[in-house]
């Protein structure tokens, strides 16, 4: 009965593992999606970039650099290898994201958050340092 028991639960623990791979794998998808539009449109210059980037004051080229972190990490979110530090880098942006809406420009820095909760559950989770292997 005993060794009935231990496959059962190696089963279910098998089946949350996969359940939870999958969402995560759907949680980085529409993540990167994010991040690829957000980032896209610094690159690309929109206008209410422009505007937002001028406000905070450092300069344009901070836009370029912002747009262009964002478009990479999100790649780096989709490929199994690289996920946690796409992830990790983009949970740290998100930071000062918040910070920024905080104290530089105001609105709401809700998304921001939302983005970093999510980034931050991404990283943690997907952060094995020790077997070298990504699901």
């Amino acid at each position: 009965m005993s060794a009935n028991l231990t496959t059962a639960s190696a089963q279910h623990a098998w089946q949350n593992a996969k359940a939870l791979n999958i969402t995560l794998w759907i949680v980085q998808i529409l993540a990167a999606g994010m991040f690829l539009l957000a980032g896209g449109s610094k690159l690309a210059g929109a206008a209410p970039m422009i505007a937002m980037f001028e406000k905070i004051g450092i300069g344009q080229w901070f836009r370029y650099f912002t747009g262009g972190l964002e478009v990479i990490c999100a790649v780096l979110l989709l490929i199994p290898r690289t996920s946690a530090i796409g992830a990790a880098l983009l949970a740290a942006t998100m930071v000062g994201a918040v910070l920024t809406h905080l104290f530089i420009i105001g609105g709401s820095p809700a998304m921001a958050l939302i983005l970093l909760l999510i980034t931050s559950t991404v990283a943690l989770i997907r952060w094995r340092p020790l077997s070298g292997q990504r699901g």
